[in-house]
């Protein structure tokens, strides 16, 4: 960077002298950060973490996370230093924060830093992607009837501002059937020579139902080879019921984009998200709204082009954001990875499988969510006879138990065992459903 410069212009005019001194001298800021190593051995440690109410069985914090302490003291340690000095802090932290964060989801995916573009919600991804996506009238978008509204409109949005065309298949017949090969095989059927971009979720919050997403990317590649390369197909993905809960490598897993909020599965501040794209997919997608990247942003100043800067860069949403969140979003990535992705898998498994297995035993219970964990994730979703799905989660949160309700027309209670829960709690909560009968 040069001289001219926005930082070095700064720190020449004084307004970035003292921020360190500024934010240390707060007293939040001198808060001792809780290292997680050795902390996150037991299970019990890890819900220690989290300053949910001891009262409740917490089976929605796939909804909205609740902060675990490290990613706690993290945003409190950056909003001291911001409410000390804020154009100082902000300047003086800016570029190595955001460069920490990258870094570590980087890590933590398996990928590249240059390759992840930094968002504040699933649902701001999905629309900077699909509102990106370089299409032409005729071309084609493919994805299914299974999908969240933030996918449907921001497909739709862009179809109509670009003359192409979505169309929507199902991928499966009926959940209590559903093969990893039908799901495949419907994709590849499904796919027409105009398509041009296939958008899917990974793991359906409408019923639990997990994608086999390497298995479709490979049809989908065993199509391209048969397509020039201008046509290949751009494999998108939702990811965000994934994140935090699968074990799994993004350059192994096949698809060009992943998007994914980072304030679910993987208790990352509220208010983060990423979106991850191969570095041959970025150029089909291009950004809506200025980067403050400050390579970017140093150009311009320059009256430089920055067109030759990695994508991702670009498809950083620039602005003022709530950056005590952001510069925290490492923390949650460090978090995950210290008691290990691994391990994080086969937790959150075995209390599904144990809540699926016992929901199957009762007669006044219809499970929905396929019990193979190759078909499914962290979601259980099912019914009651004769009780509506929001009348089942009212009478469970009268009991202590928070679950929620599918929002989609077709409505299913639902419940999502974490890392934060125990199999005390799930056979209490499976006791508490087996009373429930219709009036």
């Amino acid at each position: 960077m040069t001289d001219i410069g926005r930082r070095g212009f700064l720190v020449r005019t004084g307004l970035a002298l003292g921020a360190a001194v500024l934010a240390g001298a707060h007293p939040r800021a001198l808060a001792s950060q809780s290292s997680p190593q050795g902390k996150l051995e037991s299970w019990e440690n890890i819900r220690a973490q989290f300053p949910l109410s001891p009262q409740l069985i917490h089976l929605a914090t796939f909804f909205l996370a609740s902060h675990p302490t490290q990613v706690r003291e993290a945003i409190e340690r950056h909003r001291a230093g911001l409410d000390a000095d804020p154009i100082g802090y902000w300047f003086e932290q800016e570029e190595k924060q955001e460069a920490k964060v990258l870094q570590a989801a980087a890590d933590y995916l398996g990928g590249s830093a240059t390759d992840i573009a930094l968002t504040d919600s699933t649902t701001m991804g999905l629309g900077l992607l699909y509102g990106g996506l370089q299409l032409q009238a005729g071309q084609e978008i493919l994805t299914t009837t299974h999908d969240h509204y933030s996918t449907e409109t921001a497909l739709r949005l862009r179809a109509e501002r670009t003359g192409a065309k979505v169309r929507q298949i199902p991928l499966y017949r009926s959940l209590k059937t559903v093969s990893r090969d039908e799901i495949v095989n419907s994709l590849a059927k499904g796919i027409s020579p105009t398509t041009r971009v296939v958008a899917v979720t990974w793991v359906h919050s409408s019923t639990g139902l997990k994608l086999p997403i390497h298995e479709m990317a490979l049809a989908i590649q065993s199509i391209n080879r048969s397509r020039d390369k201008q046509d290949w197909i751009i494999f998108c993905v939702d990811g965000v019921h994934a994140l935090g809960v699968e074990d799994f490598n993004v350059k192994e897993l096949g698809c060009d984009f992943l998007v994914a909020g980072t304030h679910k599965w993987m208790f990352g501040p509220r208010g983060t998200g990423l979106v991850w794209g191969h570095p041959k997919a970025w150029p089909i997608a291009q950004p809506t709204i200025p980067t403050f990247s400050s390579q970017a942003y140093d150009l311009w100043m320059e009256n430089k082009s920055s067109k030759d800067l990695p994508q991702s860069v670009h498809m950083t949403p620039g602005g003022f954001h709530s950056f005590e969140h952001r510069w925290a979003l490492d923390e949650a990535c460090t978090f995950h990875q210290s008691i290990g992705k691994g391990r994080v898998t086969q937790r959150i498994h075995e209390l599904n499988q144990q809540l699926k297995q016992g929901l199957a035993t009762m007669p006044h219970v219809t499970l929905h969510t396929p019990m193979s964990q190759d078909l499914s994730a962290g979601i259980v979703c099912f019914d009651v006879a004769g009780v509506a799905p929001r009348a089942v989660v009212e009478k469970l949160r009268q009991r202590g138990i928070v679950g929620s309700v599918t929002p989609y027309a077709t409505k299913y209670v639902r419940l999502a065992p974490s890392l934060i829960n125990s199999p005390t709690e799930i056979e209490k909560t499976l006791g508490e459903i087996k009373k429930l009968r219709a009036p």
